[in-house]
């Protein structure tokens, strides 16, 4: 299995070396592991602190959001023939450690696997205006293509091979979340979530979406649907 960890990253470079150091070494036997940072036009030094730790940085010369850094991380896996692609937040909510459950499932046969912030573990740890404002992009998410998932928002995944090949979407911000949900379903491709944990750390919070931006989302995804898109 040839494993790609995709880390989109704009202005973190206080926290992504250590990130990168704590991802496990040979993640369920991985015949091949590249951590692969997806450098947003940072105004600070992440890319350099991340080449330093030992990943592979690509560089965008313009600011793309969210999205579109992770679509350069997903293409990047699909051009190089990965079997497997993780992205994970670079600024250290997530545990590395966690990577193996959600690679277990695409070893299991899913295809697109969500870690879950929502199931079971810490919910009460989550903000009330983020567990609000996540619900109702559930719902939203589920309105537009018919997938209920419990974090719809969630940057914590796992994609199979097949489902690299649909990951060739133009959302660029937050809004990337629901509608690569609705383009791995459109394509009858196997979606599932599993529990995580949620480090939160006053520079994780302060990281964090405005709660607003939900609204921005809405309405991307709304546009989206009118142009005819998935």
């Amino acid at each position: 299995m040839k494993l790609a960890i995709i880390m989109p990253a704009y202005n973190e470079a206080k926290v992504i070396g250590q990130v990168i150091r704590d991802i496990p070494k040979n993640i369920l036997g991985a015949s091949s592991q590249e951590v692969i940072v997806v450098d947003d036009n940072s105004s600070d030094n992440t890319g350099d602190v991340a080449a330093k730790a030992g990943a592979t940085v690509l560089h965008h010369r313009l600011n793309l959001g969210a999205g579109g850094a992770t679509i350069t991380g997903l293409e990047y896996a699909y051009r190089h023939n990965f079997d497997v692609a993780v992205t994970l937040d670079s600024d250290g909510q997530h545990d590395p450690e966690e990577i193996k459950d959600l690679v277990a499932k695409i070893k299991g046969g899913y295809d697109l696997v969500i870690g879950s912030r929502l199931l079971i573990r810490q919910i009460t740890d989550m903000p009330v205006y983020k567990l609000f404002g996540n619900n109702l992009l559930n719902f939203i998410t589920f309105l537009f293509y018919r997938v209920w998932v419990t974090d719809s928002q969630s940057g914590f995944r796992a994609y199979s091979k097949r489902a690299l090949k649909h990951c060739n979407i133009t959302d660029m911000g937050y809004e990337f979340c629901s509608a690569i949900i609705g383009r791995i379903r459109s394509k009858n491709l196997r979606i599932c979530e599993v529990p995580i944990k949620t480090i939160y750390t006053e520079y994780s919070k302060a990281k964090g979406q405005h709660y607003l931006n939900g609204f921005n989302i809405i309405i991307k995804l709304a546009w989206a649907k009118i142009r005819g898109g998935v």
